[in-house]
């Protein structure tokens, strides 16, 4: 391992932490993801982002080949499994990301900040469809988790359900300003509005 800490991400913290629970290989660890939901945390709609973080992971020291495994039917697959360093790095960086918010670039800020290059009807009718979709992945998410199991394995779904809610009750109330016309612009706005502040 280089004397530089490895570079961080989510994906690779999620590899870890399976892999701090028994040593398995790839394509089980993809599904895993899937399984537990942690699929609308981390992006492993393709198998090969598994494959090069964990490539990743073993050229940094943090996990290693631990064996092979074959299942009938199948190929021999490398089982990998977690190293000291991995798991000591896995510690620092979950005790980095609990307590200092992350530079993060989501699209729709983005979005939000150039509303002026549509008309107020045509943004109140998609951040209405914005609202069905977000509802829809509150339900899903309210519905997953398995009776009994323990609140502790559910937090993630917990925060991620609180801040749809929260999103939720800000887009309502912004759709409903739309509607109102408590908010509201046109092309004359625009221009006084860059002709003083621009």
């Amino acid at each position: 391992m280089t004397s530089a800490e490895p570079r961080r991400s989510t994906l690779a913290m999620v590899l870890l932490a399976l892999l701090l629970e028994a040593p398995t290989h790839p394509y089980r660890m993809q599904q895993m993801i899937k399984e537990r939901g942690q699929d609308q945390l981390v992006n492993v709609a393709q198998r090969n982002s598994v494959y090069q973080a964990l490539d990743r992971l073993v050229r940094d020291g943090l996990a290693r080949p631990g064996g092979t495994t074959r299942e009938a039917g199948r190929p021999e697959r490398t089982v990998y499994e977690i190293t000291e360093a991995g798991a000591a790095t896995l510690r620092r960086w979950l005790t980095a990301m609990l307590p200092a918010p992350a530079r993060e670039f989501p699209e729709f800020p983005a979005a939000l900040a150039f509303l002026p290059i549509l008309p107020p009807g045509e943004v109140c009718t998609l951040l209405e469809r914005r609202v069905a979709a977000l509802a829809g992945k509150l339900a899903l998410i309210e519905q997953q988790a398995p009776p009994g199991l323990p609140r502790l394995f559910l937090i993630e779904d917990e925060y991620r359900a609180a801040m749809l809610r929260a999103e939720l009750d800000w887009l309502r109330a912004l759709i409903d300003d739309l509607r109102t016309g408590r908010l509201d612009w046109d092309e004359a706005l625009i221009a006084e509005t860059l002709a003083r502040f621009g």
